[in-house]
């Protein structure tokens, strides 16, 4: 497959640049990032969106942390955040309680 592009890369007015990417999450991920969303609403009194969790969790881990050794699997959040044991659920049911604590609904 060589059929990949490059995303577009584009400044920011703050400095920064924005890079558009897609990226295959299990739910339990998901509904973490919404758990951070909802901290950082609660800590900024504002609304936040899940592109805003993930930015400020990629910023707040040091330099380095994301470098894994050879043959090592990807991990969308650091290991202090890891998922305690869940009991085995379907699919669907995952997705469904995911969404509802993004939600606030669970």
């Amino acid at each position: 497959m060589n059929d990949r592009v490059t995303p577009p890369m584009q400044a920011t007015p703050d400095g920064e640049a924005q890079l558009a990417l897609v990226v295959h999450l299990p739910w339990e991920d998901v509904a973490r990032l919404g758990q951070e969303a909802g901290r950082m609403a609660a800590q900024l009194q504002r609304p936040v969106t899940l592109d805003e969790a993930v930015s400020n969790r990629l910023r707040s881990v040091s330099p380095g942390a994301h470098a894994k050794p050879a043959g090592a699997q990807p991990s969308a959040m650091p290991a202090a955040a890891s998922v305690s044991s869940l009991p085995s659920r379907p699919p669907s049911e995952q997705a469904r309680q995911a969404i509802d604590r993004i939600n606030g609904t669970a």
